[in-house]
């Protein structure tokens, strides 16, 4: 116990100790580049020079400070700026009436190594008397910058744990966004999450989908990138390389400008910082590389130092998102008088921090600018500086509870913190019409100007606004580009074309290259039936079922329909044959008619010989059913009627062979037969026959008659329009009714072929059947495997040569002997009792 008690007063007392130990500096102070006391005091770190000589480090003796050359110009501005609004804020008697500001501005010198020494000088007073004792507190209330992001994070990070505010004018990084770890850090630019994005917009709109991309190695242009691609990979954009590089590293310089020599992508983003664009521009005008379309960020594209004649060679038509230029009345004229005579070190010494400490020779390169006036209205950065020494002064005003003309409480002691927290609560507007305000990041809203690299007609330069992009608008609104008011790359007034693989024309769709980006693809046309009516199409869309693709394979158009036509060639070809067979038939029967008193008519039954006449003309005839668009009549009536004609037909032949046999019976002692098949017989056989198929084609249409039938399984690129046969029994029922009589009469005439008789017809009945029966034989499978109209022509074919056998078979012989040998058309020859050459 007695010996915790005592380790307790032992920490208590070196504590005590500690807390009376007078502050001392370790090695040599970093004096500020622009200073001036006030009652409050804001630091500064801008980059005015940007090449740093590092000391050397043998041990051998105490390192010297860091040396610093090449003025930043664009920065330098910067600096100018800040104490413009500095002392534009002392002398407002609205804005700390009775408080005066004061600055400390340091130069970081591009550097991280620079920044470091810079932040912590900010920090700390550097001058101190021997009785002062460390109290813990900055002496700076609020602390604008830094230019770069890198360095940025660095300043935030140290000053975090002191609660110190931190305003960046220029610093994007998305991951400044973060509130946890940078609690305390605002600025008066907004996040690159919308440039990244904006930029993914951009190349989609000017239809470029295959692209390179270049970043900065560091936490800006990483991080930028990151949201570029992100971006652009949701825009359908390819990115064919993505490379990066840092300003201390020439050897990935030079790797970077390979690369982008060597690809196929002729735009280029570049996500770059304004010092490695320069070393970027150089190693691509050095190596004379024309040609590329190169798409900027506000950290360079906007820069007047990087356009040159020799630069813009390379970099002409450059396109990109720029912070919107601003004037601010009455800087332009501070800038090139005013600054120098009041403000500037070696000059005028008094009112200066710590003037006896400065080394006026460290100013020699910066006086080479105080003659130096052009373009300070081309800087786009300084109006956020202004913004952010505003954005102070208006939180201190609150702080200090300042009241018009009562002035504000001196007394009031303003922790860190407190500034922090006023800061989230400004809301004001500035002389140039400006609102400032920072959301829940501690940023504002995007608001870009899309600036393109211009010559004008006297051989100037110039950043011409071609549009612009502003966040807080409704989508379809926030970006406006003028591609009419462009000039591309190399002069050219038509945009250049960046694709892995040219656009898929309609008809065709997309075929990813095997190993390569969703961008590097073949056009592969459409199958048949198929279609894409659009252009780069992933799919092919299949027709609907009546439908097929045309030539083009981009429009579905209704399938041709086929079918026996009386217009095309086989229609008129079989019309033809039909209407030539009914005329044939009805010149024979008009010869009979003529001649019907003969004996060669009258013999065998007359009347069934015209009605077999009529029964060809009508199976001739119902062949013209076949031929044209079916329909439900059509249907009906094509094969019904065939089937009826055609049973006509051969139960007229099957009577006439019947009649042939029982002559020849009837010739023998004491038979009788004729009696039983004389004229009222053969007509009832003729009709009882006809009647039986009648009844089967009524069965047929009653119970599933034919119909029309499309049909789209043959060919897929057309429809058959065919008649349906219904019932495949009724059809075949028909079609075997006829082939049972037709092998009947076969039969029959086949036994009475040898019959005597000088003119025995059963030789020509038997012939008749013969082809008959040949041609429906061949039929079936003919029909069976013959397509769409073909099947149709088949069977009309079958009809018509069927018929024609009948008539030449049956009536050409008497035709001949009517004509031709009229001496043999009589009873005596016809019995045989002359003597004649036999038939």
């Amino acid at each position: 116990m007695l010996f915790f008690l005592y380790t307790l007063l032992l920490l208590h007392y070196r504590n005590a100790k500690a807390e009376n130990t007078a502050c001392r500096m370790i090695g040599d102070p970093k004096y500020p580049l622009l200073s001036k006391d006030g009652d409050l005091t804001i630091g500064a770190l801008f980059p005015v020079h940007i090449k740093e000589t590092l000391p050397s480090f043998e041990f051998k003796q105490k390192p010297q400070l860091l040396s610093c050359s090449s003025v930043s110009v664009r920065d330098f501005r910067l600096a100018q700026v800040m104490i413009f609004a500095v002392e534009e804020i002392n002398r407002n008697e609205n804005l700390l009436p009775n408080v005066s500001l004061g600055y400390r501005i340091y130069d970081s010198c591009s550097s991280r190594l620079s920044s470091m020494s810079a932040i912590m000088a900010v920090m700390n007073n550097q001058d101190f008397a021997a009785e002062q004792t460390c109290n813990g507190q900055s002496p700076i209330h609020a602390i604008i910058g830094e230019t770069e992001s890198a360095t940025t994070i660095i300043l935030s990070r140290t000053t975090g744990p002191f609660k110190i505010p931190v305003i960046s004018h220029s610093s994007a990084c998305e991951c400044l966004s973060n509130r946890k770890n940078y609690p305390s850090f605002f600025r008066t630019i907004s996040s690159d999450y919308y440039q990244g994005r904006a930029l993914a917009l951009l190349v989609k709109h000017l239809g470029w989908t295959w692209v390179g991309a270049v970043n900065s190695d560091n936490d800006y242009g990483n991080n930028g990138m990151e949201i570029f691609l992100n971006a652009a990979k949701k825009e359908g954009i390819c990115i064919e390389y993505s490379v990066k590089f840092y300003r201390t590293e020439p050897e990935k310089l030079i790797k970077v400008v390979n690369t982008m020599k060597r690809g196929t992508a002729k735009v280029i983003v570049a996500f770059v910082s304004f010092i490695e664009m320069g070393f970027l521009i150089d190693q691509l005008t050095f190596q004379n590389i024309t040609g590329l379309q190169l798409i900027g960020v506000f950290g360079w594209i906007a820069s007047q130092n990087l356009i040159t004649p020799n630069t813009f060679h390379v970099m002409g038509g450059s396109l990109g998102f720029s912070l919107r230029k601003i004037y601010i009345d009455g800087f332009p004229e501070y800038a090139y008088k005013a600054f120098w005579d009041t403000a500037f070190p070696c000059a005028h010494r008094d009112g200066f921090f710590s003037q006896d400490k400065i080394n006026c020779s460290t100013y020699e390169d910066l006086l080479v600018l105080r003659n130096y006036n052009e373009e300070v209205a081309e800087h786009r950065y300084v109006s956020n500086v202004y913004k952010a020494v505003y954005a102070v002064a208006y939180a201190l005003h609150s702080l200090l509870e300042c009241k018009g003309q009562e002035g504000c409480e001196k007394t009031v002691t303003i922790q860190p913190h407190q500034v922090v927290e006023a800061l989230k609560k400004v809301n004001f507007t500035v002389k140039f019409g400006e609102r400032v305000w920072f959301d829940s990041t501690g940023a504002p809203i995007a608001n870009y100007e899309v600036v393109n690299w211009q010559q004008d007609s006297d051989g100037s330069f110039q950043f011409k606004a071609v549009g612009y992009y502003d966040a807080s608008l409704t989508p379809d609104q926030r970006f406006v580009l003028n591609t009419e008011n462009i000039i591309w790359a190399g002069g050219q007034l038509q945009k250049p074309r960046s694709v892995c693989s040219e656009s898929c024309p309609p008809g065709t769709r997309k075929a990813v290259q095997k190993g390569r980006p969703v961008c590097c693809y073949d056009c592969i046309p459409c199958a048949d039936g198929e279609i894409s009516n659009e252009t780069d199409s992933n799919n092919c869309m299949q027709c609907p079922e009546e439908f097929w693709s045309n030539a083009e394979r981009n429009k579905c158009v209704l399938k041709s329909v086929e079918f026996l036509s009386f217009t095309e060639v086989m229609g008129i070809v079989l019309v033809f044959f039909s209407l030539f067979g009914v005329g044939i038939t009805v010149l024979v029967t008009v010869l009979f008619y003529s001649k019907k008193d003969t004996p060669i008519v009258k013999a065998n039954n007359s009347e069934l010989s015209f009605l077999l006449l009529f029964s060809l003309t009508l199976c001739f005839l119902c062949s013209l059913t076949f031929i044209g668009r079916p329909t439900d009549w059509s249907c009906m009536l094509r094969h019904t009627a065939f089937g009826i004609t055609f049973v006509l037909c051969i139960s007229c032949v099957l009577g006439k062979t019947i009649v042939v046999l029982m002559a020849f019976k009837a010739t023998l002692p004491g038979s009788n037969v004729m009696k039983w098949f004389g004229p009222l017989q053969q007509r009832l056989s003729v009709l009882a026959f006809t009647l039986i198929q009648i009844l089967i084609c009524v069965l047929w249409l009653t119970i599933s008659p034919p119909f029309p039938y499309k049909n789209m399984k043959y060919y897929k690129e057309k429809i058959i329009l065919e008649c349906s046969l219904g019932s495949s029994v009724g059809f075949w029922a028909v079609l075997g009714y006829i082939g049972l009589l037709a092998l009947l009469c076969f039969i029959l005439a086949f036994l009475a072929r040898k019959l005597p008789d000088n003119f025995n017809e059963a030789k020509f009945i038997t012939f008749s059947m013969l082809i008959f029966c040949a041609v429906w034989i061949t039929f079936i499978p003919a029909y069976v495997s013959s397509p769409g109209k073909f099947s149709v022509a088949v069977e009309i074919f079958a009809i018509l040569a069927s018929s024609f056998g009948l008539l030449f078979c049956i009536f050409a012989p008497k035709c001949y002997i009517i004509l031709f040998k009229p001496e043999q058309n009589t009873k005596q020859h016809l019995m045989g009792k002359t003597q004649s050459k036999s038939y």
